[in-house]
C-alpha cells in the first residue's frame, strides 16, 4: 500500500465536502504533475498548491482530512515550506469550523466563498 493509499479514505471524504471542484483522479493527477503537495500524518493529510496572482504568491491548502490536531501540527511544515518556495502566505478552503480554529493561530478570514448552482 502506498502513502497515497493509505490516506485516501480522509481526502476523499473531504472531497465530498469541497464543492465537487476536484475528484479523486485530479487530486492524484495534481500530485503526479508536481502541482500539488501531498502532507502527511499517522492519523490525517492535507494537499496544498502553490497560487501565483499579480502581486502575491501563497501556499494554498486545498484539501485536508483527518485528525484535527495533527492537521495544526502540520501547518509550520507547510509554512516553512511554502516560505523557501518564494510565497508570502497561506490560504485555505474549507467549511466555517477552519475559521474558528484557525483564527486562534493567527489566520485571518478574507473572504468567504459562497457557491449557487446554475
Amino acid at each position: 500500500m502506498t502513502e497515497l493509499d493509505r490516506v485516501r479514505p480522509w481526502l476523499e471524504a473531504a472531497l465530498r465536502h469541497g464543492g465537487n471542484t476536484h475528484d479523486w483522479e485530479d487530486v492524484v493527477q495534481g500530485l503526479v504533475d508536481g502541482r500539488m503537495q501531498l502532507w502527511t500524518g499517522d492519523k490525517s493529510a492535507a494537499v496544498t498548491e502553490i497560487l501565483v496572482y499579480p502581486k502575491k504568491k501563497v501556499l494554498h491548502v486545498f484539501l485536508a482530512g483527518g485528525t484535527m490536531s495533527q492537521l495544526i501540527d502540520m501547518i509550520d511544515d507547510a509554512a516553512e515550506w511554502g516560505k523557501a518556495q518564494g510565497c508570502t502566505g497561506m490560504t485555505l478552503s474549507g467549511r466555517n469550523g477552519w475559521k474558528r480554529i484557525l483564527s486562534k493561530l493567527g489566520w485571518d478570514a478574507k473572504m468567504v466563498v459562497m457557491e449557487k448552482e446554475i
